[in-house]
C-alpha cells in the first residue's frame, strides 16, 4: 500500500488525497461472500451442569468451513438484536456487513479512503480478512460498531485517580461505566496518601487499599449483574508507596481467610455462595517496581518509603525483605504481579505528556492515565503456506490494512468518559497483535522454548510493529499526525530508533526467520525515514492481548503468544456430540521433521492414547521440544516463557498480557527469580501462577457427595466382600498359533479361548528352549493365563503393556502391526486384534491394516458415527463436507474435508469419542494426566475454562475473564 501523490491534470489541480488500497486477497468483480459456500446451522447451548437451554436460536448461517464452536460463540456474543424478532441477526454476512459498513463509511467521511474504487476495494479485504478468519478486532467492536449503543470500539482503559474524594468516587462511576460496556480498566493508587500520613483536618489518612473495597464491591456488584461478561481491573501501586507491604499482602490474607472459611463448611469454591464475602477478588493486583529498588535487591540495601504528598522518605524498609514479601504472597495466592517502571517508561513515545503509571487489566496496553486502545490481532497460522513457509510479504499488508482499520475507528468511536475521549483522540493509540503463534512453531517445526522459536517469533513480532508504524507515518502524511506528537516528536521517534536498534540485535536460524527478518529491517527503514518526514498518526501500534474470545472466533489453536494448551483438544460436534482431537497441527510438525505416514500414524495414534510424546513410537528425544506445552508431562519450564516475551518484547509499543505457570512444588524463591529475571531481560510486566495456590478450586460436586449425609449422622455401610472366582478352560479349547518376528527376533504365540470366545490363556515361546528367556516366558504366560481366568479384562493387558518399550524393538513381519517396541506391545496388539471387539480396540487405538484404509478411505464409521464424525472432520479441516450415502450408512471417500489428515499419515487415529464427563480441553487434559488444570468455571455454561494470556477463557461459551 503506498499514498497516492495526486496525478497533475492541465490545470494543475491535484486529485484528491487518500490511502491507495492494495489487493491482496480478492478477486476484482467477485464478493467474497460469492467466493465461499454457505450453510445453515442451529445454535443451542446448554449448561452442562443443570441441563437449562441458556442459548437458542435455530438457522443461523455461516461459512461451511467455520467450526462449530466458532459459529456459537459468535452466534450467542456477537449477533445483536433481541431473540425471536425481525431484527436478530441470523447471518455471519449481516454482522461482517454491520462491522465493514460503517468503517467504509467513516473511512470516506474523514478522507481516509478518496475515491469509490479504493473505499470497494477496502470493504472487499476487510470482509474477505474477517469471513476467512485471517483477523479479528476485539470483542467490544462486535458488541457495538454499527447499532444504535454507543459506538465504544475499545477494550482496554486506563483512569486515573487523585487525593481527593471526589476523584476517588469519580474512580467508583467511571469504572462501573466501562464494566457495564464489556470492557476492563486499570489504575495506579499510588497518588492517594498512606495510612501513615496525616490529613489537612489533623487525622489520619484512610490509605489506598482501603478504598479498594469499595471499588472491589462494585466490580463484583456489577459482574453479578449480567454485564456482557465479567469485570475486569487492574489496581497498580508504586513499591515506593508507605503502604506496599499492606498492599502486597492484602490479597495473601484474603486467601487464608478463605481457607478458615472452607474449614468452617462454607461454600468457598469459584462461584460458591460464600466466596462474595471475601474482599479484593475481582482486581489483579501489581506493584509498580523501579529500576532503583531491584538494585536495591540485587545489593541487599535498604530502601526508601516516600510520603504521597511532599515526596520525602519517611520509613526505611530492606528492599530484598520486601522483595521476598512480594514472591511469597505470589506463591501463596498469584497476586502481586510485577510492573517495571524504567523499562516502560524508556519505552514511552508520549513523556512530556506525562508519564505511564498503569495498565489495563491484562496488563498489555500501557499508556497515558485516562486513554483507551482498541485492539486487533491476526491469526500467524493462515500466512503459513502448504510449503511450511510463512508468507511475511502479505503478512505485512494485512497488518497494514487492518492498522488503516483500527484508525478509522477513532473517528467515529464513543467513550465511557470524556476526559478518556480526549486523550485517545489526542493519541489515538492502537493495539494490532497476533494469535496462533505456539501452533505456528509446532507446525514448523520449532519448540516454544528454542532458540529458533524465539528467533521466528521476534522477527515476526518486529515485522507487525514497523508494518503498523509505517502504515501510522503514510496516514500521518495524508491526514495529519496525532494531535499530541508536536510536543513529543523527538521521544517518539527516539522510540522508533530503538525498535529499529532492537531489530537489529535478532540473530535468525534459517531461512524462514531470515526471511521475515529482512522485511522487518526494511520495515523499520521506512518508519525512521517517514516519520522523520510526516510524523506519525498513531502514539502505540501494537501490543500482545490474551485473544480469547476473538481466538475462538478465529478458530486458532492457541492465544496471544502462549504455547499450545495440550496436545489433544476437547471438540464439539454438529449433532451435538463431542470428540477429542489430537492437533491437526502435530501431523504437519512431524511431515516437516521428516517422517513417514505411517510413523506419524502410530505417533498420533499414542498422542490420542497417552496426551503426550514421552515415549512415542520412532519420535526421537530431540523432536519432543517441538511439542512441548503449558500443561502435561512436558510442561514448559518457567523460564522458558519469561524467555519467549524477552524475544517480542522489544518490538511491542505496549507489553504482553502472559502468565508464567510454575509447578506446584515451586519454591518462593523461584518465583523470586523469575521476578528478578523478567526485569533483567527487559520485560514491562510479568505475573506468575503456581498450580493449585489458590483455595478455590472447582470441587464442588466432590464436597456435594462426600457431605451428602446430615451433620451427626452415623453412616453406616454393609460391607459386602466380593472374591473372584476362576473359570478354567475345558479340557479341548479352540487354540490359534502365530509366529512373528519382531527387529529380526522371532518367536510363537498361542492363544487359547473360551467356546463363547472369550480368550482365557496364551503360552509365548521365544528364545531356546531351557535358557532364562524362555523359562521367564514360560512364567508371564502362565500368570496371564491364571488371571485371565480369574476375570482380568484382557483390555487391561493391552492398556498396560502396550507402548512398553525394551530391545528387541523395530519392523515386525505383521502387516497389521508394522513396528513394535517391544515383544510385549506386539504380542498384547496381536492379542487385542484377535480378540477384543471394534469399539474397545478403537478406543484403545489399535486398528487392523484394512481398518486403517477404511477409515482413511471411507470413513467406515456406524452410520451415526460417521454423521458426527464427517461434520467434525469437516469443519476442523475448514473444507466442505462431503454427500452421504444413505443406502449404505457409511461414507464415502473424502477427497477434501480430510485431505489435511491423508496427507500427513495421521488418519482418523487422530479423532476419537469424548467421553460424557469432559466438556473442555481442560477437563480432557485432567482426564488424560490425572492432574488438575487450575482454571475456574464459566459462570455461564459451568465449563471449565483455560488460560488465555493472563486471564481465562471459556471454549463452550467464549466467556472471558479479561477485556479481550
Amino acid at each position: 500500500m503506498t499514498e497516492t501523490t495526486g496525478a497533475r491534470t492541465g490545470a494543475r489541480k491535484s486529485a484528491p488525497k487518500g490511502v491507495q488500497i492494495e489487493r491482496i486477497f480478492t478477486t476484482e468483480g467477485v464478493h467474497p461472500y460469492d467466493a465461499v459456500t454457505w450453510e445453515k446451522r442451529d445454535v443451542v447451548q446448554q449448561n452442562w451442569k443443570t441441563g437449562e437451554t441458556i442459548f437458542e436460536q435455530r438457522g443461523v448461517e455461516f461459512p461451511d468451513f467455520w467450526s462449530i464452536n466458532a459459529s456459537t460463540i459468535v452466534t450467542t456474543k456477537y449477533f445483536r438484536g433481541a431473540l425471536g424478532t425481525e431484527r436478530r441477526e441470523s447471518s455471519l454476512r449481516q454482522l461482517i456487513d454491520r462491522v465493514v459498513l460503517t468503517y467504509v463509511a467513516a473511512g470516506k467521511k474523514h478522507g481516509y479512503l478518496a475515491t469509490e474504487e479504493d473505499a470497494t476495494l477496502f470493504e472487499h479485504e476487510l470482509t474477505h480478512c474477517l469471513l476467512h478468519q485471517i483477523f479479528s478486532f476485539n470483542s467490544p467492536v462486535w458488541f457495538n460498531v454499527g447499532t444504535p449503543s454507543p459506538q465504544q470500539v475499545s477494550a482496554c482503559f486506563i483512569l486515573a485517580v487523585d487525593d481527593s474524594m471526589d476523584s476517588i468516587l469519580n474512580w467508583y462511576k467511571e469504572e462501573g461505566f466501562i464494566f457495564k460496556g464489556g470492557s476492563g480498566a486499570g489504575l495506579n493508587l499510588s497518588r492517594i496518601r498512606s495510612s501513615k500520613e496525616l490529613l489537612s483536618s489533623g487525622g489520619t489518612a484512610s490509605g489506598p487499599v482501603s478504598f479498594m473495597r469499595g471499588a472491589d464491591a462494585s466490580a463484583g456488584t456489577i459482574k453479578s449483574g449480567g454485564a456482557t461478561r465479567r469485570a475486569a481491573k487492574m489496581v497498580v501501586l508504586d513499591v515506593d508507596h508507605p503502604d506496599i507491604e499492606e498492599f502486597v499482602e492484602t490479597k495473601a490474607r484474603e486467601e487464608d481467610k478463605i481457607r478458615a472459611l472452607r474449614d468452617a463448611g462454607f461454600d468457598m469454591d469459584l462461584g460458591g455462595k460464600d466466596i462474595v464475602s471475601v474482599q479484593y477478588q475481582n482486581a489483579n493486583n501489581s506493584v509498580r517496581v523501579s529500576d532503583e529498588f531491584m538494585r536495591a535487591v540485587e545489593d541487599g540495601r535498604t530502601f526508601g518509603l516516600r510520603a504521597r504528598m511532599t515526596g520525602e522518605v519517611i520509613d526505611e524498609i530492606d528492599a530484598r525483605t520486601l522483595f521476598g514479601k512480594i514472591a511469597k504472597a505470589a506463591w501463596e495466592c498469584a497476586d502481586p504481579g510485577i510492573q517495571y517502571d524504567d523499562t516502560i517508561n524508556d519505552w514511552h513515545t508520549n513523556p512530556e505528556t506525562g508519564r505511564i503509571t498503569a495498565s489495563n487489566p491484562c496488563s498489555e496496553y500501557m499508556s497515558l492515565d485516562n486513554s483507551s486502545c482498541n485492539l486487533a490481532s491476526l491469526n500467524l497460522l493462515k500466512f503459513l503456506r502448504d510449503d511450511d513457509t510463512f508468507d511475511a510479504a502479505t503478512f505485512a499488508k494485512v497488518v497494514e490494512l487492518v492498522i488503516t482499520a483500527m484508525d478509522i475507528s477513532i473517528c467515529f468511536a464513543d467513550f465511557p468518559t470524556e476526559s478518556i475521549g480526549e486523550t485517545t483522540r489526542d493519541y489515538r493509540q492502537l493495539g494490532i497483535g497476533y494469535a496462533n503463534l505456539g501452533a505456528l512453531l509446532m507446525a514448523t517445526g520449532h519448540g516454544y522454548d528454542s532458540e529458533g522459536g524465539r528467533s521466528l517469533a521476534a522477527s515476526i513480532t518486529s515485522l507487525l510493529t514497523g508494518a503498523a508504524y509505517r502504515r501510522s507515518a503514510q496516514l500521518a502524511g495524508i491526514v495529519g499526525p496525532y494531535a499530541g506528537y508536536a510536543r513529543n516528536a523527538e521521544a517518539h521517534q527516539r522510540v522508533m530508533r530503538k525498535h529499529q536498534a532492537a531489530n537489529d540485535t535478532i540473530r535468525t536460524l534459517d531461512e524462514m526467520d531470515s526471511g521475515v527478518h529482512r522485511l522487518a529491517t526494511k520495515a523499520w527503514d521506512d518508519v525512521v525515514r517517514l516519520g522523520a518526514r510526516s510524523g506519525f498518526r498513531n502514539a502505540q501500534a501494537s501490543v500482545l492481548a490474551p485473544t480469547g474470545t476473538i481466538g475462538f472466533m478465529m478458530d486458532c489453536d492457541t492465544t496471544g503468544i502462549e504455547p499450545d494448551f495440550s496436545l489433544v483438544k476437547f471438540k464439539k460436534l454438529v449433532g451435538g456430540g463431542s470428540m477429542q482431537i489430537v492437533n491437526l497441527t502435530i501431523p504437519r510438525a512431524l511431515k516437516k521433521l521428516g517422517y513417514q505416514n505411517e510413523q506419524i500414524e502410530a505417533i498420533v495414534e499414542y498422542i490420542a492414547e497417552n496426551g503426550h510424546v514421552i515415549d512415542a513410537p520412532g519420535l526421537k528425544t530431540e523432536h519432543y521440544e517441538v511439542f512441548d506445552c503449558a500443561m502435561g508431562a512436558r510442561a514448559i519450564q518457567p523460564m522458558g516463557h519469561v524467555r519467549m516475551m524477552a524475544a517480542c518484547q522489544p518490538f511491542l509499543s505496549g507489553a504482553i498480557s502472559k502468565t508464567v505457570n510454575l509447578p506446584e512444588e515451586a519454591t518462593v524463591e523461584e518465583i523470586a527469580e523469575v521476578y528478578q529475571q523478567g526485569w533483567k531481560l527487559g520485560l514491562k510486566a510479568l505475573a506468575v501462577y503456581r498450580d493449585n495456590c489458590k483455595v478455590g478450586q472447582p470441587l464442588s460436586d466432590a464436597k456435594a457427595k462426600s457431605g451428602s449425609a446430615g451433620a451427626g449422622e452415623a453412616v453406616v455401610e454393609k460391607v459386602v466382600e466380593y472374591r473372584p472366582v476362576r473359570k478354567r478352560l475345558p479340557k479341548r479349547r479352540n487354540s490359534q498359533t502365530t509366529s512373528f518376528s519382531v527387529g529380526g527376533a522371532e518367536g510363537y504365540l498361542t492363544a487359547s479361548s473360551y467356546p463363547d470366545d472369550g480368550l482365557g490363556e496364551i503360552f509365548l515361546k521365544f528364545g531356546k528352549q531351557g535358557s532364562t528367556l524362555a523359562g521367564l516366558m514360560d512364567a508371564f504366560s502362565l500368570a496371564v493365563s491364571v488371571a485371565l481366568q480369574y476375570g482380568v479384562p484382557l483390555e487391561t493387558y493391552v492398556e498396560k503393556f502396550t507402548n512398553l518399550r525394551f530391545e528387541p524393538a523395530g519392523l515386525t513381519d505383521d502387516p497389521d502391526v508394522r513396528m513394535a517396541q517391544s515383544i510385549m506391545d506386539y504380542v498384547f496388539r496381536r492379542l487385542a486384534l484377535d480378540f477384543l471387539d471394534f469399539e474397545t480396540r478403537d478406543y484403545l487405538g489399535i486398528h487392523s491394516a484394512e481398518e486403517r484404509a477404511r477409515q482413511l478411505e471411507t470413513g467406515s464409521y456406524t452410520a451415526d458415527e460417521s454423521e458426527d464424525l464427517e461434520d467434525e472432520l469437516a469443519n476442523f479441516s475448514q473444507t466442505p463436507a462431503p454427500k452421504r450415502d444413505p443406502q449404505q450408512g457409511q461414507v464415502p471417500a473424502v477427497e477434501n474435508a480430510r485431505a489435511a489428515e491423508v496427507k500427513s499419515g495421521a488418519g482418523a487415529a487422530a479423532v476419537r469419542p469424548a467421553d460424557a464427563d469432559v466438556h473442555s480441553s481442560a477437563e480432557l487434559f485432567e482426564k488424560l494426566q490425572g492432574k488438575a488444570a487450575d482454571a475456574p468455571m464459566c459462570m455461564t455454561c459451568g465449563t471449565k475454562m483455560r488460560p488465555a494470556g493472563s486471564c481465562y477463557v471459556c471454549e463452550g461459551c467464549g466467556s472471558t475473564s479479561g477485556c479481550s
